[in-house]
């Protein structure tokens, strides 16, 4: 086969576990009140964000997309999210920092419908699509957020592509995400960072995040691990651990070692 097609069909292939794998987990999960899908953020000392006590079970990985959220100011924009999981952090920054519009994208239909029933908030909406083929006119939207999603994508430059055409000329891509260095699941550290310098944005700032991450997990770790073991068969427990980054899973010990790099970034279209 030749090297082109061999690629073609990893990415198809990739993609395909991927379409599979989020809508069985959002019927997993359906009864459990999931509202966040990504890691989490904890400062030392704590980050003490004001929260409403519905909010408080979900503080650690709120703050995750405090952090990424907050690098710009969102108040009375026009903001997209791609992929947006079960709008738990769309239900958020929409309802604190006040956007005008919130749309939140995902290629899981089972989790729009979710989101749809969910978070019933004025200015926030959510629709089905494909994060390598927005289905935006150009120059549409202030800001585009990515929270922990990008490793799922079997053409991250395209992505990148995308989120540049549908942001107006000042508009700012805020980001999150992980790699491992060897490229496991995704590019490796090096292809990354070259990705990241030939997209068609211009870096304003980035920070590596592993230990603010760690501590989140840390949080998050006993609730993730009795969420597997309750709604997950056996046989998929080892996965589900490193899905929710519980402690001593295999995404957790990566992380520990400096194997994986969690980064959070902002970007500017000039």
């Amino acid at each position: 086969m030749p090297l082109i097609d061999c690629l073609f069909s990893i990415r198809a292939l990739r993609k395909l576990i991927w379409k599979l794998w989020y809508p069985f987990l959002t019927r997993r999960l359906r009864q459990e009140e999931i509202l966040f899908l990504n890691y989490a953020f904890e400062t030392e000392p704590p980050m003490g964000v004001p929260l409403a006590p519905a909010d408080e079970p979900n503080r650690a990985c709120i703050q995750l997309y405090h952090h990424v959220a907050t690098q710009i100011d969102l108040r009375g924009k026009n903001i997209l999210e791609v992929s947006c999981g079960h709008g738990g952090g769309a239900s958020y920054l929409t309802r604190t920092l006040q956007p005008a519009r919130y749309t939140g994208l995902d290629l899981n239909p089972t989790g729009i419908r979710f989101c749809q029933k969910r978070h019933q908030i004025p200015g926030l909406t959510f629709i089905h699509g494909d994060a390598e083929n927005l289905p935006f006119t150009d120059q549409t939207f202030d800001a585009v957020i990515n929270v922990e999603a990008s490793h799922c994508y079997p053409d991250f430059p395209r992505f990148l592509c995308e989120v540049a055409r549908v942001l107006r000329p000042g508009g700012h891509f805020l980001y999150a995400d992980f790699r491992f260095s060897d490229g496991t699941v995704s590019s490796s550290f090096s292809e990354w960072d070259q990705e990241l310098a030939n997209a068609p944005l211009t870096l304003l700032h980035s920070r590596i995040i592993n230990a603010e991450v760690l501590r989140g997990m840390d949080l998050n770790s006993k609730r993730s691990h009795d969420l597997i073991i309750r709604c997950l068969p056996p046989f998929m427990h080892n996965l589900g651990r490193d899905f929710a980054g519980v402690r001593g899973s295999r995404i957790y010990n990566a992380l520990v070692r400096g194997d994986l790099s969690y980064r959070s970034y902002c970007f500017q279209k000039r």
